[in-house]
């Protein structure tokens, strides 16, 4: 609505928006998980799960109202009219893009279950959105590497009990379980220092999703699988705030999850690590070739 104004303008207009929906749903937010600390008693806190849980779904239909506001986007969407608001759903995900976040989100608001994202430790410090992460129960995870893990042996394994205890909170309320698989946002340059066998995607990593599972796995009906592609260009995130991105491909689709993968023990099974990891590339192999051919598609319009 905002595309007639200069780019700079629209995404000055778009950070205000944007702040401003923070700052009011996220001070509502304080407030009942401030209350849920204080009374620890089970009813009470799944009656505060619920209010968290509308809190956060107004938050995210506000940053949808701002991005229809400033952008003039054209949306190729397929694969939504299968989702259920009340189940269980493990997400997984490309990731090029600061975008990609609020596209899922606008996406899948209210249609399915909201969605909880595997954040990295060091994210619980930014301000004001490292409280309300935690205040809705998203997973903070604390990476280490190879090389640390062999310095300090007492860290192994510590990871997957964080994610563990993540997960069985989901169990009392309907949650998608939102895993960008590749860790973190793909450009060329990582691309070819991991020497990745895909042409649009980093490597991905199977260990959260597997815990995933392993927790969660009569609760998961399926992996609701999510490929996103710029065909004009994968875009910054001062871009998609000054509503450069005119086109946007997203395909969702419903992937059955084998039931011997599920209450499987990822860790201690190197043989079922081995097969499940397996799986993991087949999918990236396949979302590799779907983005060729929706970005050769997108070029013949």
């Amino acid at each position: 609505m905002l595309n007639f104004l200069p780019d700079r303008l629209v995404g000055c207009i778009a950070i205000f928006l944007l702040a401003l929906n923070v700052v009011f749903w996220v001070s509502i937010l304080f407030v009942f998980s401030f209350l849920k600390f204080l009374l620890p008693l089970r009813p009470i806190t799944r009656l505060f799960d619920k209010i968290l849980l509308w809190i956060a779904e107004n938050w995210i239909a506000g940053n949808g109202l701002w991005m229809k506001f400033t952008q003039k986007t054209t949306w190729d969407v397929q694969g939504l009219e299968n989702l259920h608001y009340r189940g269980w759903y493990l997400v997984v995900s490309n990731h090029q893009s600061w975008a990609d976040i609020f596209i899922l989100q606008k996406l899948l608001n209210r249609r399915a279950p909201f969605m909880k994202f595997f954040l990295k430790r060091e994210l619980i410090w930014v301000p004001f959105m490292g409280l309300a992460w935690w205040a809705l129960d998203f997973p903070f995870l604390r990476r280490h590497s190879v090389e640390y893990l062999k310095k300090h042996p007492g860290q192994k394994g510590k990871d997957f009990e964080t994610t563990r205890k993540a997960c069985e909170k989901f169990t009392h309320i309907p949650t998608s379980v939102m895993n960008f698989l590749e860790g973190t946002r793909f450009t060329a340059a990582k691309s070819a220092r991991q020497k990745s066998p895909y042409q649009y995607l980093l490597k991905p990593k199977a260990g959260g999703i597997a815990l995933a599972l392993s927790v969660l796995g009569d609760k998961f009906h399926s992996l609701l699988n999510i490929t996103i592609a710029y065909p004009d260009g994968i875009p910054t995130f001062w871009g998609f705030l000054s509503g450069k991105v005119r086109r946007v491909i997203v395909r969702i689709s419903s992937t059955e999850i084998p039931p011997h993968f599920l209450h499987m023990d990822y860790e201690g099974d190197k043989e079922f690590q081995a097969a499940f990891q397996q799986w993991v590339q087949d999918l990236w192999k396949e979302k590799d070739a779907q983005i060729a051919a929706l970005m050769q598609e997108a070029k013949a319009r």
